[in-house]
């Protein structure tokens, strides 16, 4: 949205992609077989992977060792009910899955398990063969199975966490005391999770050695068998402690763990394991530069979370940077490649503006290009809230930039490829990370349907279109822009019928602004006669430098319907997308990088529209927004799916905004590096425009992923994870349904309401949380250290003028970890009920 409510210097630990950890124990049958496990099985090749896994001890059927032997013409068998199943030995976060599937296509799902038993989905089902990657994005599991799969090889687990990816040793001396649970602490360990049948049961921090159970089984007698892992500040867990059993007696103590506080109402059954949010499938794979090795002197630096600086605006706050001649970052290619985009900071001018300079890049130690870079879009000074470009006028931020290069030919994946500083390379660089992706020009889907322009001018495309517009054939469908550069120097219009306009792919076809220009308005509108529309394959790159609300959105539409956006590349313009009262559009596979405003926003009715599989970079305000504001037109704002979706490093505002509306859903939804505010906003503050608030129909948000959110703003308002923001419109009928939030820069869940003339506007009512991990929220050691450290915060004095939240939310299923206050309500206003 357009108006959005800092950083601290403390560390953050790093939970990128980018080297396998170990291969399975590998097998068949039933998870939990019996017996004792097989001969090792060899790695697969390191050609392949880059890295090799560590060796695999395998168990379960007699062929299962053919599922990671090192020979891709062997395989393990399996069936519907029969599972190639894995057991890594400790709980890992995940990076992905790669296996191959020899023979005709098989429908398989790849499935996962923190405790071995409550399996859930990581992947889709659907028909594949051949080499297969399953992207997982960080999610924590120890037991994965391929379920349906005839014929299984070379599966490998690869981890998340690049770096340190030894586990703690498992806790020692573990005993029961009637229903007290104790252990020995371990060295090192961030923290302990205890099990009971399995089960998870209690996340505890670092201080505890133990637990009480008052958890009884019931009608009858029961024997429950405890088991500790210890967790390190990495993610990586142990095994399973030696095993201490009890038996309860049958009614006895209460159905909740004793480290619940008492609410007087009955417990859900236990919790369901969930993955962690994997956010957006893109094309390409992101590898963080800490990951990569360094030479001649480069340096990591960070973690801190201060806005201005190199570290506390990079990805999981850590950088790469080269000063000196001979200084380099070399990366492993992940996958096949002819393409490099890295994400870096030069200098800036001393009076603004911008630098330019070149960075040489090599492939497996021979010299590729130069890749050109400049810091004319980045580096903004002054106001917090609305920075300029002029460095006298304060503090900078906004410091990093993306560049892209052909490489010019195929990498394959397990190649090196390095940033250098060369001597002819004039400039002082860091380095966050780098995207590698294999892409081909897609040709005109069909020359007798798709009319090309006459050349790469705008009005080339313009009559291109207008052709297409006006022909009474019933014969052409639309436009083909074939590979090139296109300059365009204001808005295309798409009126009278709908037409498809497709591009050979972001990496092909590409709009730019006239030289010399800044700040132009391009892109595309549409009326309601081009309902139906498609826009899909092409790449906008604008020339703003700073925000200017109004102009500057590639798709600014309004009263359409049924229109795609699909495979678009926006960057440096204001928005991708602004919709007022726009229905059944479907965005999907975008990529929005440094803009100066949102991501995409719908507003003003927007009803019915699938946002899905978009992955936004360095935007200037909420990455993703559902605004439901009325002063465009429109009416309620209902029935929208927000999925699939990743939003890093936003430089203003949050990653997910949501205001007003109801049955509205946003699910699997990952945000990583919030520089100032949220991760997740779910506001009904109206901004002075007429808006609809929550409800009566429900706002469901389902598998967040939020890491390193939050931070400060608006003169010192600090923000969390996930922000509650109770104000001028009904805030009610909330449900946040798994979500995981993990090293929040201040606090993890906030509670705030609104008040005018002293008096609170709307309370927070029928707002429930089912299955939410709040970890790592430590004091921050800054001018705002009062305000950190709380898992859950039911704010009692937000800023000056304002009071303490007011309302109710419930939460079941809660875990609250390595917090340095777990929940913070001194209020006599807002219940924080834990059932």
């Amino acid at each position: 949205m357009g108006t959005t409510h800092g950083t601290t210097g403390r560390t953050a630990h790093r939970t990128r992609a980018g080297r396998p950890v170990l291969a399975a124990l590998l097998g068949t049958g039933l998870l939990l077989a019996g017996g004792p496990p097989a001969a090792a099985g060899t790695a697969p090749d390191s050609k392949t992977t880059g890295e090799s896994p560590l060796p695999a001890s395998l168990s379960g059927d007699a062929n299962a060792a053919r599922a990671h032997d090192g020979d891709p013409g062997s395989y393990a068998k399996g069936s519907t009910s029969h599972w190639v199943r894995a057991d890594l030995g400790a709980t890992r976060r995940l990076d992905r899955v790669e296996l191959r599937l020899p023979g005709a296509a098989q429908r398989i799902q790849l499935q996962g398990s923190a405790n071995g038993r409550d399996f859930v989905d990581l992947s889709d089902a659907r028909a594949r063969q051949g080499k297969v990657t399953l992207p997982l994005g960080g999610a924590p599991m120890r037991y994965l199975r391929v379920a349906g799969a005839q014929r299984v090889g070379e599966l490998a687990a690869y981890g998340a966490v690049s770096g340190d990816t030894t586990p703690p040793k498992a806790p020692s001396g573990v005993r029961l005391d009637g229903a007290t649970l104790s252990w020995e602490r371990v060295p090192g360990a961030a923290g302990y999770d205890v099990y009971a049948d399995g089960r998870l049961r209690a996340g505890l921090p670092a201080t505890a050695a133990r637990w009480q159970d008052t958890t009884a089984p019931g009608g009858t007698a029961h024997r429950t068998a405890y088991t500790v892992r210890a967790r390190d500040a990495s993610g990586n867990e142990s095994p399973d402690s030696s095993t201490a059993a009890r038996t309860a007696a049958a009614g006895k103590g209460s159905t909740r763990a004793a480290f619940t506080p008492p609410s007087g109402k009955p417990t859900p059954g236990p919790a369901r394991p969930k993955p962690a949010a994997t956010g957006a499938a893109m094309p390409y794979r992101t590898v963080e530069a800490e990951s990569g090795a360094t030479g001649g002197g480069a340096q990591v630096i960070g973690p801190n979370r201060k806005i201005g600086d190199l570290a506390g605006e990079a990805s999981g706050r850590k950088a790469v940077t080269l000063k000196e001649t001979g200084q380099y970052v070399e990366f492993t290619t992940p996958v096949e490649t002819n393409t490099l985009v890295t994400r870096f900071s030069i200098p800036d001018a001393p009076g603004g503006g911008g630098t330019s300079a070149t960075l040489n890049v090599y492939v497996d130690g021979a010299k590729a290009k130069a890749l050109d870079l400049t810091s004319k879009y980045a580096w903004l000074y002054g106001s917090e809230a609305f920075p300029v470009n002029d460095p006298g006028a304060g503090p900078a931020r906004h410091v990093y930039d993306e560049a892209h290069l052909d490489l010019g030919r195929t990498v394959p994946a397990g190649s090196k490829v390095r940033l250098q500083k060369d001597a002819g390379n004039s400039s002082s660089y860091a380095i966050d990370f780098v995207d590698f992706e294999r892409v081909s020009a897609a040709p005109n889907p069909d020359p007798a349907a798709f009319v090309q322009p006459a050349g790469f001018g705008h009005q080339d495309v313009q009559n291109a279109l207008d052709k297409a517009r006006m022909d009474t054939t019933g014969k052409l469908q639309g436009v083909y822009l074939p590979p090139g550069d296109y300059e365009t120097s204001s808005k295309f219009q798409v009126y009278l019928k709908p037409v498809k306009v497709i591009g050979a792919g972001p990496w092909f076809t590409r709009f730019h602004a006239p030289a010399g220009q800044q700040n132009t308005d391009v892109g595309f509108r549409a009326d309601n006669g081009a309902n139906g529309s498609t826009f899909s394959g092409f790449a906008y790159f604008g020339d703003y430098t700073s925000r200017i609300d109004g102009p500057g959105k590639v798709f600014d539409f309004q009263h359409v319907a049924g229109i795609t956006i699909d495979d678009i590349w926006a960057e440096h313009m204001i928005c991708l997308y602004w919709g007022a009262d726009t229905d059944r559009m479907t965005l999907k596979r975008n990529r929005i990088r440094d803009t100066y405003a949102d991501g995409l926003n719908m507003t003003n009715g927007s009803t019915d529209n699938l946002v899905t599989d978009n992955e936004a970079r360095s935007t200037g305000d909420d990455s993703f927004a559902l605004f439901s504001a009325l002063d465009s037109g429109g009416g309620e704002q209902t029935n929208n799916v927000y999925e699939n979706l990743t939003s890093k490093l936003t430089w203003r505002a949050a990653g997910l905004a949501v205001y007003g509306g109801q049955l509205n859903t946003f699910r699997n939804i990952r945000v990583t590096d919030t520089l100032v505010y949220a991760g997740v906003t779910i506001s009904s503050l109206d901004f002075g425009f007429p808006m609809n608030g929550f409800g009566p129909g429900r706002t469901t948000f389902e598998n967040l992923a939020l890491e390193r959110t939050g931070g400060h703003f608006w003169n010192g308002q600090t923000f969390p994870g996930i922000w509650l923001f109770s104000a001028s419109k009904p805030f009610r009928a909330i449900r946040v349904n798994g979500a995981t939030i993990t090293d929040p820069t201040y606090h993890g869940i906030m509670f705030q309401t609104n008040y005018v003339g002293q008096r609170p506007q709307n309370p927070v009512e029928d707002t429930e949380f089912t299955d939410v991990t709040v970890s790592g929220a430590k004091k921050s050691g800054d001018e705002y250290d009062a305000k950190s450290g709380f898992g859950i915060w039911a704010n009692e004095l937000p800023e000056p003028g304002q009071g303490p939240a007011v309302g109710k939310a419930t939460f079941r299923r809660l875990t609250l970890r390595d917090n340095a206050e777990n929940i913070r309500n001194t209020t006599s206003t807002f219940t924080v009920g834990v059932e």
